[in-house]
């Protein structure tokens, strides 16, 4: 049996995510926002972020450094602990929003910079490996 794009963006959207985080938004899912989240689920994650043209790692590249550059900062936060699961390093992740201070500017890299370390104390004290150095 074929797996439908709901499926494998559930699959895409869980491996990135992780399990705790899409259970809690399954949780939270009401009759109001359920097919903005399945339009989501098949859109971002079972078409674009399932394609096989570049990495995962790379793509929490691409996502990190747009989020921050349009200044949506509860996603850049959710997408650096991700980072978890797709094997961007930190270092990845600062050279990305190198790219934002030059092409977007200051302000918004400076606040993904703050963005990016409350998180990775996050990860420190929780004891989470950067995946470049697992």
């Amino acid at each position: 049996m074929t797996e439908t794009l709901k499926e494998l963006g559930e699959r895409t959207r869980r491996s990135v995510l992780g399990d705790a985080h899409v259970n809690r938004s399954e949780a939270n899912k009401t009759g109001f926002d359920a097919p903005f989240i399945d339009f989501i689920t098949q859109g971002a994650w079972g078409s674009l972020w399932s394609r096989s043209e570049i990495s995962k790692r790379e793509r929490s590249m691409l996502t990190i450094a747009l989020l921050a550059a349009l200044g949506h900062h509860d996603e850049v936060a959710m997408h650096i602990r991700a980072t978890a699961n797709t094997g961007a390093s930190r270092e990845d992740i600062r050279e990305a929003l190198l790219h934002v201070a030059v092409y977007a500017g200051v302000p918004a890299a400076n606040t993904a910079f703050k963005i990016a370390k409350q998180v990775y104390a996050e990860f420190d004290a929780a004891k989470v490996k950067d995946p470049a150095n697992d």
